[in-house]
């Protein structure tokens, strides 16, 4: 089993999506006019006015919390320390690198999981890559490929890591057995899971903002104490990115380190491209009522997720002094190391029960978009829910007790290949996203109200559910 997952890490990230996550992101960042950069205000338009849904569906604001809640997870406090142990403080800029162009991908594949979405046996608006390649490409076997991977991966795999993060942190703050945290995980985790999409919405609506709110004036605190000394490290980060300074952590503080490491723990931290978040984004009410309108809340989540929080934990490494390549010391523990230098050893338990906060609304996030995926292989009902929750929740009692390497290399190839499928579909798609594009910012420069009509789109006919749009 190692062997088969370190040739499909080898093929995945060697050879395919270490370029291809990059190219598509550029490929939509320019097809789109730098939507990211010179429509960012719109992001924050769109997320102001994101409070309200129907009965189809839930808010856009707890679309994007249950996104953030999925994506704010290990990568943000153990990735973020795996990336700068072994690719060096140059990892963090990649890491920018991927959010940055990832901001186009992600709006584009919300905004197409929001164009196809359709309806359940129980009236819930459900959609995500899965759809749009079935409807879109023509494609359902490829669609019922792409379901197949999510469930192994994020109903299963990323549960895993996520229940072994927890276990890690709260072994090494407070000693508590592993097996018994994978165990309290399960049990809180399965009273949220079992109350259905709009159970865990409103718990990452709750929670969620709270977390990242806090986590966040940590980090501040940290970079007022040392405020002198955050200029020079984030000038490492980027200058060590390019070889330009020899990087803190990292093998021999290479560039190709640096990039590999800052691009994988960049994709695994904010999902742009993997056709994750999509799948919640899908089951929004869009407020202006146009599919772009929640492409653009989506793209704000990879902002919050990379810019913001991983940001804030590379820097609490940095300005630590803990970090030493070849120590051993990596994941949750050196960041627990860091914080304990800042702030004695308090910094272990904050940074303990933030991995559990993080981690725990990302396994209940995680679990919503392997739904998504049985309800469009039909076998979203009763019976086949309870067997997902119930091996959803027997992979986090598993993957507490497991070695990080094992569960992270297993996450890494399963996301591998998600990935592809939907950034294949994604491209082949793009003609549609920039017409999405250009409608809604056309209307916004009218000064009217967005408003989807899907007369506009005779090519779409056969393709959307004209009930939804009308």
């Amino acid at each position: 089993m190692t062997a088969i997952i370190d040739f499909l890490n080898n093929i995945f990230w060697g050879y395919v999506l270490i370029y291809g996550l990059l190219a598509v992101g550029v490929f939509f960042t320019f097809r789109l006019g730098f939507l990211q950069f010179l429509h960012f205000g719109e992001m924050i338009r769109a997320i102001r006015g994101s409070r309200e849904s129907d009965e189809s569906g839930i808010s856009p604001f707890q679309a994007l919390c249950t996104s953030l809640a999925s994506r704010v997870g290990t990568g943000n406090i153990a990735g973020v320390a795996v990336a700068l142990y072994l690719g060096g403080a140059g990892a963090i800029f990649w890491m920018w690198m991927v959010a940055l162009v990832g901001m186009a991908t992600a709006y584009s594949e919300s905004s197409l999981a929001q164009l196809y979405k359709v309806r359940d046996g129980k009236g819930q608006y459900r959609g995500g890559p899965a759809f749009y390649i079935s409807k879109g490409l023509k494609a359902p076997w490829a669609g019922g490929i792409f379901s197949v991977c999510l469930i192994i991966s994020f109903g299963l795999v990323f549960n895993a890591v996520q229940a072994n993060s927890i276990a890690d942190a709260m072994e090494g703050a407070f000693g508590f057995s592993k097996m018994w945290v994978g165990l309290a995980i399960a049990f809180f985790a399965g009273l949220v899971i079992f109350g259905g999409l709009r159970s865990i919405a409103r718990f990452a609506e709750l929670i969620v903002p709270f977390m990242a709110a806090a986590y966040v004036l940590m980090a501040l605190v940290v970079m007022a104490l040392h405020f002198t000394e955050v200029p020079g490290v984030l000038a490492m980060i980027v200058k060590s990115a390019f070889g330009l300074e020899e990087a803190a952590g990292g093998a021999a503080g290479s560039v190709t380190a640096a990039m590999l490491n800052g691009i994988k723990r960049g994709l695994f931290s904010n999902e742009a491209g993997m056709g994750s978040a999509p799948n919640v984004a899908a089951t929004a009410t869009p407020a202006p009522h146009h599919p772009s309108s929640q492409g653009l809340v989506q793209a704000m989540g990879v902002f919050i997720d990379t810019i913001v929080i991983c940001t804030a934990t590379a820097v609490m490494i940095l300005l630590s002094g803990v970090l030493e390549p070849g120590s051993g010391i990596t994941g949750t523990q050196l960041t627990q190391q860091a914080m304990e230098s800042h702030i004695g050893v308090a910094g272990t338990y904050f940074i303990a029960i933030a991995i559990l906060f993080f981690a725990f609304t990302s396994i209940v996030a995680n679990y919503s978009y392997a739904e998504n995926a049985m309800i469009f292989l039909g076998v979203g009902n009763t019976a086949g829910l309870i067997v997902l929750r119930v091996a959803a929740l027997g992979m986090v009692i598993w993957g507490s007790m497991q070695a990080v390497a094992t569960v992270f290399n297993a996450a890494d190839a399963s996301m591998g290949l998600m990935a592809t499928i939907n950034l294949i579909a994604i491209v082949l798609l793009s003609g549609t996203v920039v017409k999405l594009t250009k409608d809604y910012m056309g209307q916004r420069k009218a000064g009217v109200v967005p408003k989807f009509k899907a007369t506009d789109y005779p090519e779409l006919k056969e393709k959307i559910k004209n009930d939804i749009w009308r």
